[in-house]
């Protein structure tokens, strides 16, 4: 049976996470399992890489050896092609890479089986335009969040479903999230947790200012567009916490859902969604029970 081709993307800044790659580089080669570097890692672990083109070409299924933050880059990476990323967790809380480094082997050997079903996870699609024109485009699979500087004062922002205003919301900044990105930025600002599955959009205000601002669903189907108003310099848009852009007040920003692009991620047999939420917000291990007496 022919094997399906197995990459490494690596937070190469982290020890412990080049430690595991080696660990995983040594097992492949006692195995017959080979590896294929891009070449930023293979530079860093000093093996022989690929260039970015051909590695993306030639894998079926990168391993993503870090946390969360380094499953985000990879996925930026591999947008608009088919590999499929499973992520090993190096990090603190890995909601997306979910893999323990101590099960590595045993995920490891699952996957050479195909033994594993496909989660596919919605991407934001992002466009800036100033003055009419378009300035940026971007994706992202967690987020996109508008926010002012730390000094700055309260910014106003305009919010739009479609072609209907839902409201001008004084706030720190406004976030716009997947499903995915649910149990990020979103979650810590008090919205909701929705399973990735669910083909949704996620508003939730930063502080707002006002009594009446609550995390909204918007459909798969829209287009959510927020226009900052006011005098303010001192706004950035951020792709996934990760990468900024400089926001003027007046210019429009549309976020829908990607019809072209998507991330696949894999699902091992022993791992759920839902055990992976218990387990990563510690749902019932706060709780004491009391026998009768």
């Amino acid at each position: 049976m022919k094997h399906p081709c197995i990459g490494m993307l690596v937070n190469t800044r982290k020890p412990g996470a080049l430690k595991m790659a080696n660990t995983l580089l040594h097992w492949g080669n006692e195995n017959g399992v080979q590896f294929l570097l891009p070449p930023h890692e293979a530079s860093v672990i000093g093996v022989q890489g690929l260039s970015d083109e051909e590695w993306k070409e030639r894998v079926d299924i990168a391993l993503v050896i870090g946390g969360d933050g380094t499953f985000l880059r990879a996925a930026r990476y591999v947008l608009g092609s088919p590999v499929l990323l499973y992520g090993i967790n190096l990090g603190h809380l890995g909601f997306l890479a979910s893999g323990k480094a101590e099960e590595a082997i045993d995920d490891i050997e699952c996957i050479l089986k195909e033994e594993y079903s496909v989660q596919t996870h919605k991407v934001l699609d992002g466009t800036v335009s100033r003055d009419g024109h378009e300035t940026y485009s971007l994706y992202a699979l967690n987020d996109l969040v508008l926010a002012k500087g730390a000094l700055a004062r309260v910014m106003h922002i305009e919010v739009h479903i479609g072609d209907k205003l839902l409201s001008t919301i004084p706030a720190d900044g406004l976030i716009v999230a997947t499903p995915t990105g649910s149990t990020a930025y979103a979650l810590s600002a008090g919205g909701p947790i929705i399973p990735p599955h669910v083909p949704c959009m996620l508003i939730v205000p930063i502080c707002a200012h006002t009594l009446y601002s609550r995390p909204v669903v918007a459909g798969e189907d829209d287009t959510i567009t927020l226009i900052p108003r006011g005098n303010h310099r001192d706004l950035l848009l951020t792709q996934d916490g990760q990468l900024g852009y400089e926001i003027l007040p007046g210019d429009r920003i549309d976020i829908s859902l990607s019809r072209s692009h998507k991330i696949d991620v894999i699902i091992l047999p022993s791992r759920n969604y839902f055990d992976l939420l218990q387990e990563k917000l510690r749902w019932g291990q706060g709780i004491v029970t009391f026998e009768k007496e």
